[in-house]
This record gives structure tokens, C-alpha cells and sequence, in this order.
């Protein structure tokens, strides 16, 4: 089974050595690197010349101006050829070497459209701030605040085929909305596999804060809208909760976020 894994990135040259080697560590071979850059100004385009020959032919990556992440996501999905696609963002890496071997593992035993698991949210000094443990999908999960971690979300190829790619007016929450289309109106089929997959980046829960889940909620709520899905009342608190819940310092988070 042939993977592709996309990284999408503008100006990330403080961070994209580590996801770059995440990747060329895996022991699964069968991958196919995408790498779509932003037209970046800082030396990530030297940092993935210089990476590119070390993938043996696996990887290849174009430069140029895009409109903004999902567009470039959009884009690595148009030129994969695997199996399935799944992303590893700039800010991530995996978090051992045999990620992607499990990831083939649980899409083969399971023979599910997409698979999802865990991730660890860290701070600059790569100390863990707050995880995502997921849960299995229930039919109206979506509505009660559920969504898998889209870091971890990998795909079969024929589903973004079948039921279309990000819609990126839909703004940050476009990932919340292809999941909801895929998942919750489509149908697709998933596995949830309880694993820690993934590192992913912050800026600090101060950073984070209550306005940006504010603001994906806000957005959340149009993909609901756009998918012909009714979102319950008190969507929002329930969401918001949830994120609270996942942090190992909830009280410090909320003053952050609040001052």
C-alpha cells in the first residue's frame, strides 16, 4: 500500500528539519513525500533541495505562491498517487519511527476508508502542553463535539476522489469540514487506533486561547451549515470543554487566555 504524506509550508525553516526527518526515519518504505511550499523567503527551499536526493526518488516538492494552507493542501492532494494521503504539517513530526508502518497496519486489518489516533500538542522547548485522545466514530458524534485529530487523519485516495477536497472558505476549520462531509454525511467507513502518532507544534495555550476556539466554532458551524447538518444548541460549550479537559493546566489556560 502506498502512503502519501503531504507537508505544506511557507517560511518554516526553524522547524521543517524535524518533520523532514521524522519522515525520512520511517521504516515503512512504500511512502510517497509530497512537499508543497509557499514560495518561502527564510531558506526552507534550500533546506528541501538539500533533503530531497535523501528520499531516493521517493519525494517531490514545487515552490510557488498558493492561497493560503488549503489551497497548497489541495494542490498535494492533486499530485499524490498513493493509496492514501494523509498530512504532516511543518509544525509536526512523527513521534517514533514506525508510524507509518502502523498506520498501513490498522488501514489493512480493519480495511477502513480512514484511520485516526492521538496526538501531543508541545510548546517551543517540545514539553507536552495538552494532548488529543481521540475515540471511535458514533453516528452524530460530530454534533456532540467529537472530531478526529486531522494530524492524524489519514485517508484513502479514492474518498477525496469520490467526495471532493478542502473547501478553504470555510477558513481554519476547513479539515473540521472535510472530515464532517467524509465522515458524518458520506459515510466513510474509520478505525480509530489508540496510539500517540504525532507532535504538533503551539505557540502556547496563552497563544491559543479562547478566541481562537471562539472562532473555530463560529466556522465549524458553517461547515455544519454548508453539509445540510443541524448543529445543536450549546455546540460551542461542549466543544470548548473538551479542549479545557485535554490541557494539563486547564486554570492557567483559561487566565491566559481570558487576559
Amino acid at each position: 500500500m502506498k502512503i502519501s504524506i503531504i507537508t505544506v509550508c511557507y517560511n518554516s525553516i526553524s522547524t521543517l528539519k524535524d518533520t523532514l526527518d521524522s519522515v525520512l526515519a520511517q521504516t515503512y518504505q512504500d511512502i510517497e513525500y509530497i512537499v508543497i511550499d509557499g514560495a518561502s523567503k527564510d531558506g526552507t527551499v534550500d533546506l528541501i533541495q538539500e533533503y530531497a536526493p535523501q528520499f531516493s526518488g521517493r519525494m517531490q516538492w514545487v515552490s510557488e505562491p498558493d492561497e493560503g494552507i488549503y489551497d497548497a493542501m489541495n494542490k498535494g492532494i492533486c499530485m499524490a498517487t498513493g493509496d492514501v494521503i494523509g498530512f504532516l504539517n511543518a509544525d509536526d513530526y512523527y513521534q517514533h519511527d514506525r508510524i507509518v508502518e502502523e498506520i498501513d497496519q490498522a488501514l489493512t486489518t480493519s480495511d477502513a476508508d480512514a484511520i485516526h489516533g492521538n496526538l501531543n500538542y508541545i510548546d517551543a522547548t517540545g514539553k507536552v502542553v495538552r494532548t488529543w485522545v481521540g475515540a471511535p466514530y458514533k453516528p452524530g458524534a460530530f454534533q456532540k463535539g467529537w472530531n478526529p485529530a486531522h494530524p492524524t487523519f489519514y485517508c484513502k485516495r479514492t474518498c477525496f476522489q469520490q467526495y471532493g477536497l478542502f473547501d478553504p472558505s470555510i477558513g481554519s476549520a476547513a479539515d473540521f469540514e472535510l472530515m464532517l462531509r467524509f465522515i458524518e454525511k458520506h459515510g466513510i467507513s474509520t478505525q480509530y487506533v489508540n496510539q500517540f502518532m504525532i507532535f504538533m507544534r503551539i505557540g502556547g495555550s496563552s497563544t491559543a486561547g479562547i478566541k481562537a476556539v471562539l472562532r473555530n466554532t463560529r466556522q465549524n458551524k458553517l461547515a455544519f451549515k454548508k453539509n445540510g447538518i443541524a448543529c445543536p444548541w450549546g455546540y460551542g460549550v461542549i466543544r470548548l470543554m473538551g479542549k479545557i479537559m485535554n490541557l494539563h493546566h486547564p486554570l492557567s489556560y483559561l487566565k491566559n487566555s481570558f487576559s
